[in-house]
């Protein structure tokens, strides 16, 4: 086929949902067709997005808990830029950018549930470490991934639909309309950055942040919202069932638990561990720091492992697939769009960095530390590949597998004695390491899936792979540090709830000191929701998390679940497609004004010449709440009407 009867045809091939040997699947461009693909200007424009989204997810990250995939918002922007200034591109091109460019979402998950542990614990990584640590690790998970390719995305086309993947292969085909959601994604990236500079407190501040109520009839409850864009647009991408159980998990902590525990703390004389000060003398706030974030823990920690559990059967079968993947030997006569690494690039490149990572002085890791990296990474790594297959990225549990391997770790270097400081440093260098490793392997699962449909050459994207991990790894640890400076990390503000969960992991182990009573009760609770028939771990994220943050997501998923009732066919795919890039753009529009005056803040502490710069901030208007919820519910009323319009 021509690439003109390539451009004419609209969509996929029907045969892209089928089971089916993927052998005999004709992507959108012929085997035979050439055109430019792996271009200098695709590799800095991937580059560039890539380390925006890296910075933009981290703060996400760090604040709710969880990140957005990257590669939609990253193809979209590709498009409009290489037309608008290029007059032209190709699918191809378009989706090296992307392959790229979503490197660095997978970079900054892997450091962001990981690395703050460190800062919890009074220690701060240098930033060698920050970007060994993303650079290996990330690195090794692509590595690792390359010879499950043929298998799960070839051999199991159809069987695996890797819904990210596919849909990013139909925004990518679908490129002759890429103006119009070029201009969704720019607007709503406008928008949300606008809105966040206005409201901030460190800018602006017209409007409150986090309105909130005190329910007299209820002790201590107290009801809220943050007003930030990206949490609407989170809740659209997530969807109204994920938003529904985290905000129940919410309202049992905001209106059952802490004033449970408000009520039973007046009879008590004196603290009661693990707070320094009465109960009563508590606000609610305070009750939540000091006890409800341990029973989250609990569920969190319990919600991971029983994702990690549902997943056995594709681990058993991912690990024999990958031993068999590292003994194929490449075809010098397959078509290109065929062609992986070599083998000796594959097993070459992962001894390297296995042998880095035990030498590196930066990562301060013995041979057994490096080799429970490499083990886990391994591990894990094709349990994530398959499981994006089936479910998609935004359901793999990371934090269960992290936390496994930790806890693992833990054990080890407990019974050699390894213990301390230096101990707990090496246990979260490594889980660390794995971390990036699964992130970064289900990331590139998803763009060869997208490469597999619209007729990519592998070797091309795994080489752009390893430009987007070490490019998103020159700037993800400093992004962390940044906002450990302004916001502190384990705040209200940045509550960093998986990386707080790694640091209980590492210290209930090590140290043998943490409140069990509190944890054990999480625990219950996320096993009798699973004993509901629910997922225990998005209601556990909601237990966890300020049910501030909890509401607005729910807002989000409330109307994408509005729009699913409302249209169908082809006028819910259109509607569902320009909400998610709504979405992505109000995420990417807060984080990255987040990520701005952060440096403002951190700058204006540090350097003479940017405190005399004269502060923009106004202050709040009168009924400033009240504003604060006008000012979300039109945000809300724009995402609507965009959805509304696309159907």
């Amino acid at each position: 086929m021509s690439t003109e009867q390539n451009n004419k045809r609209k969509g996929l091939r029907p045969e892209a949902y089928k089971i089916m040997d993927g052998m005999n699947y004709q992507p959108y461009v012929s085997h035979d067709t050439m055109m430019p693909e792996f271009t200098v200007r695709a590799i800095i424009l991937g580059i560039v997005l890539g380390i925006i989204f890296a910075a933009a997810n981290a703060y996400l990250g760090l604040k709710i808990g969880m990140t957005v995939t990257a590669s939609i918002p990253v193809s979209v922007i590709a498009m409009g830029i290489l037309r608008g200034v290029f007059r032209k591109s190709n699918v191809l091109e378009n989706n090296s950018v992307q392959t790229i460019g979503s490197a660095g979402e997978s970079i900054a998950a892997g450091i962001i549930f990981t690395i703050p542990a460190l800062l919890l614990m009074g220690m701060r990584p240098n930033l060698l470490t920050l970007f060994s640590v993303a650079a290996l690790g990330g690195l090794l998970g692509v590595l690792l991934m390359i010879p499950l390719r043929r298998y799960l995305i070839v051999k199991e086309h159809g069987a695996l639909p890797y819904p990210e993947g596919t849909g990013c292969a139909e925004v990518l085909v679908a490129g002759e309309e890429g103006g119009s959601k070029f201009k969704t994604v720019f607007f709503a990236l406008g928008l949300g950055g606008v809105y966040k500079m206005l409201m901030d407190g460190n800018t602006f501040g017209l409007w409150a942040e986090t309105p909130s109520v005190n329910l007299g009839f209820i002790k201590k409850a107290q009801v809220g919202f943050d007003s930030y864009p990206s949490l609407l647009g989170v809740g659209f991408i997530i969807g109204p069932r994920i938003a529904a159980l985290m905000l129940a998990g919410g309202a049992l902590a905001w209106l059952g638990l802490i004033p449970l525990i408000a009520s039973i703390g007046e009879a008590l004389p004196g603290p009661l561990y693990p707070a320094e000060i009465p109960i009563s003398e508590m606000s609610p706030g305070q009750i939540w720091n000091r006890y409800i974030r341990y029973i989250g823990a609990g569920a969190v920690a319990l919600g991971g492992i029983m994702s990690l559990i549902r997943a056995m059967p594709t681990i058993v079968s991912s690990f024999g697939a990958s031993l068999k993947g590292f003994a194929m030997k490449i075809d010098p006569n397959l078509p290109r769009t065929m062609r992986d690494l070599p083998g000796t690039v594959v097993i070459g490149g992962a001894l390297l960095i296995a042998f880095l990572i035990w030498m590196l002085p930066a990562l301060k890791l013995n041979f057994v530390g490096a080799l429970l990296v490499v083990i886990f990474t391994f591990f894990f790594a094709s349990v994530a590949s398959r499981v994006v297959g089936l479910v998609g990225g935004s359901s793999l549990p990371v934090s269960g597998m992290t936390s496994a391997a930790l806890l693992g770790t833990a054990l080890v270097f407990s019974a050699f004695g390894w213990t301390g400081m230096e101990g707990k440093f090496a246990v979260l260098i490594v889980g660390a390491i794995v971390c990036v490793g699964i992130s970064s392997a289900g990331d590139i699962s998803q763009d060869l899936k997208t490469g597999f449909l619209v007729g990519a050459t592998p070797y091309r994207q795994q080489i752009g792979q390893f430009f987007g991990v070490l490019s998103a790894a020159t700037v993800v640890g400093a992004v962390v540090l940044l906002l450990d400076a302004a916001f502190t990390i384990g705040s209200q503000e940045l509550p960093a709830p998986q990386a707080t969960l790694m640091k209980l992991v590492v210290e209930g182990v090590m140290d043998k000191n943490l409140p069990w009573a509190f944890v054990i009760t999480g625990v219950v609770i996320a096993v009798v929701v699973e004993m509901l028939g629910v997922q225990s771990l998005p209601f556990a994220v909601g237990l966890y998390l300020p049910f501030s943050l909890s509401v607005p997501i729910m807002a989000g998923g409330l109307m994408r679940g509005m729009a699913e009732k409302r249209f169908t066919g082809a006028s819910l795919k259109s509607a569902r497609e320009s909400g998610v890039l709504f979405g992505s753009g109000l995420v990417a529009g807060d984080a990255t004004i987040g990520i701005l005056i952060a440096l403002f803040v951190y700058g204006r502490d540090r350097l003479p010449w940017l405190a005399k710069v004269p502060s923009p901030f106004v202050g709040e208007l009168p009924m400033a709440g009240w504003i604060s919820t006008v000012m979300f519910i039109g945000m809300s009323y724009v995402l609507w009407r965009s959805v509304r319009k696309a159907a």
